[in-house]
């Protein structure tokens, strides 16, 4: 259950995430969940960064980081694909 609950998890935050950053952005369904799962992991070693440590998994906190993330990455990923 852990990986399908990952997967799960990026979908959502992929899926807030180009919601709250809307444009063109190519790939559907999987590139989505990844965007959310890599979001997650930026999210998370930030906070870590910032001195949080460690939240609780799919609490608030981790879920704004997560989303924060993902904005991230999918900003990155915008400026280096229109290159």
């Amino acid at each position: 259950m852990g990986i399908i609950s990952w997967i799960l998890f990026g979908l959502f935050v992929g899926i807030v995430a180009k919601f709250l950053m809307p444009g063109k952005d190519g790939g559907g369904f999987i590139i989505t969940t990844l965007l959310g799962i890599v979001g997650s992991f930026v999210g998370g070693w930030i906070s870590t960064l910032l001195g949080y440590g460690r939240v609780d998994t799919y609490s608030a906190p981790s879920m704004l980081m997560a989303i924060l993330g993902a904005i991230l990455v999918l900003f990155i990923h915008r400026k280096v694909s229109k290159r």
